[in-house]
């Protein structure tokens, strides 16, 4: 065999072995961020609930709390310690994924995390969801003729959108087809004396693997509103980077070569504009779940939904500690996890980022 015939394999290996080096690398800095960034958000919530006026103690015993009882109390819960023992002391526990007892159930407080969390999820993806399918092709049809009046039409309603406050959407759409035209319910997961069996704790999961169409039906009718009301502001946003992307792509070289060559305009729209605009319209995607996920506390308040957000809350004003830092662990953590993978998903959207 020729001696070029042989580099040509060997160069290849190489090459592979070099850009499974570099990913590596790559995931180990990532993890290392990841750690990072939780003992930094461990810090802050840490000291800043403890900074909160009031006291755990008196709070759990009442006003009838004896002194005695008191002082015991704040010896059983660790109070009694300097704070940096008491965080050196927690984030050792967390580390070993011990994150305390909830003070108001009574449960292991990342049990009542991963309870409410679900629903959350469920919420977060249905409206990222909605605010994809909607928000992308709605973005490429605008860019193609930019300045027409659907163009305008679009870009307002997007602009409305996203200046709208969800609380007053949310209140609007409640009052609108829940209580004057009685078309969907007004809150909640299920209707009343229906429940699946909890599974997965995502209502619409669960109702599938009951088999149970009306369950399913009731389930949906009950997501419908909350998830229309967070996806408002996604949808906007996903419609005007996605628009201005198309357009700043349009104007490259490449695309002017395609259209050149005859090539069909739906291909080179598809194929040559939208597939080099998409690292954008997924950087924003991706961030859009990570603070969709953080942030549905005024939605699961308003539509009375028991997820993560509505948990924080309620745990905060409980001086709840050990719930509201599990809490804000696992958020981050999950903002950060999600942040890798669209990361990651560059490489498969542009070669040169993988074969760099």
């Amino acid at each position: 065999m020729p001696p070029q015939a042989l580099r040509v394999p060997r160069l290849a290996a190489r090459r592979f072995r070099a850009g499974q080096s570099s990913l590596v690398a790559y995931l180990g800095s990532r993890l290392l961020q990841l750690a990072i960034v939780l003992v930094g958000v461990s810090a802050v919530v840490f000291f800043t609930m403890h900074v909160l006026p009031g006291d755990v103690a008196q709070l759990l015993l009442g006003d009838r709390g004896t002194a005695e009882q008191l002082t015991k109390l704040r010896q059983q819960l660790g109070l009694d310690q300097p704070v940096i023992v008491q965080y050196v002391r927690f984030v050792t526990e967390a580390a070993h994924g011990n994150f305390g007892t909830s003070l108001t159930s009574n449960n292991p407080a990342f049990d009542d995390v991963a309870a409410a969390f679900p629903v959350t999820l469920q919420l977060t993806l249905a409206a990222l969801a909605l605010a994809t399918i909607i928000g992308v092709p709605l973005g490429v049809i605008t860019s193609l003729r930019p300045g027409g009046s659907f163009d305008n039409l679009a870009m307002t309603l997007a602009l409305f959108g996203v200046s709208m406050p969800v609380f007053w959407l949310g209140l609007m759409l409640l009052l609108l087809f829940g209580a004057i035209l009685d078309w969907l319910p007004i809150g909640g997961l299920f209707g009343v004396g229906i429940e699946p069996p909890r599974v997965t704790g995502m209502s619409i999961i669960d109702a599938t693997l009951t088999g149970d169409g009306t369950v399913i039906i009731d389930s949906l009718r009950h997501l419908l509103l909350p998830t229309v009301t967070l996806a408002t502001i996604p949808l906007a946003l996903i419609v005007r980077i996605t628009r201005a992307e198309m357009l700043a792509t349009a104007t490259q070289d490449h695309v002017r070569t395609a259209r050149a060559k005859g090539l069909p305009p739906a291909r080179v729209v598809l194929r040559h504009i939208l597939r080099n605009a998409l690292i954008p319209i997924v950087t924003v995607i991706g961030l859009q779940l990570g603070l969709l996920l953080s942030g549905a506390v005024l939605t699961e308040t308003i539509f009375s939904l028991p997820g993560l957000g509505r948990l924080m809350v309620a745990s905060i004003l409980a001086r709840d500690y050990p719930v509201v830092q599990a809490g804000a662990l696992f958020t981050a953590a999950v903002f950060v996890v999600v942040n890798l993978v669209v990361d990651l998903s560059y490489t498969l959207l542009d070669p040169r980022i993988r074969r760099g």
